[in-house]
């Protein structure tokens, strides 16, 4: 079941490049390119800067509905690791918030940092996703681990699923907040 036919719904992917497990957005954005979606999806790379994306959304005449964003956080979870996450706004203390801004202007790709700028600037639909695979360890490399390229199917259904189904028949998120989200 489709949102409706009058919805627009961006998937957009966060990472670095070349840093294995941590490129799953640019890793699997060609695939995500290449599947077949109804019209009103758009398929896009996000790492081109919070500000930069912040002009893009307010200069659209027709705003997104609904976000989905794919990435990897890193924490201690298992790698491989799918977390779903369902951001309820919020902003940091101001001095958390100009850390971010600094990260953001040289070049730090976060979406920690992007949701926290995005929320200052209001630029964020009610329905913002991210789909979160735990990284593991930072290491330069063009391939995912296996632990996570085992899991690549799962992935494109959920934002599949994510991008296309009404609220109602989405899967149980954890909250994210833009003042629990500290600088590390």
């Amino acid at each position: 079941m489709y949102l409706n036919d009058y919805c627009r719904v961006l998937i957009g992917t966060v990472g670095y490049h070349n840093l294995r497990n941590f490129s799953i957005g640019p890793k699997l954005l060609p695939m995500l390119q290449s599947m077949d979606w109804p019209p009103g999806i758009e398929v896009e790379e996000m790492n081109w800067g919070p500000i930069a994306i912040v002009q893009r959304f307010e200069a659209m005449p027709d705003p997104f509905a609904r976000v989905v964003f794919l990435t990897a956080r890193p924490d201690s979870r298992r790698v491989g690791e799918i977390t779903l996450w369902r951001w309820r706004g919020g902003l940091p203390d101001d001095e958390n918030l100009q850390a971010r801004i600094g990260d953001a202007v040289t070049g730090v790709i976060s979406i920690d940092n992007l949701l926290i700028i995005g929320e200052y600037f209001k630029i964020w639909p009610p329905e913002v996703f991210v789909v979160d695979v735990a990284p593991g360890e930072e290491e330069a490399g063009e391939v995912l681990t296996p632990e996570v390229e085992r899991r690549v199917p799962e992935i494109l259904a959920t934002l599949r699923r994510l991008a296309l189904e009404p609220r109602e028949r989405l899967p149980d998120f954890i909250a994210m907040r833009g003042e629990s989200l500290a600088v590390k």
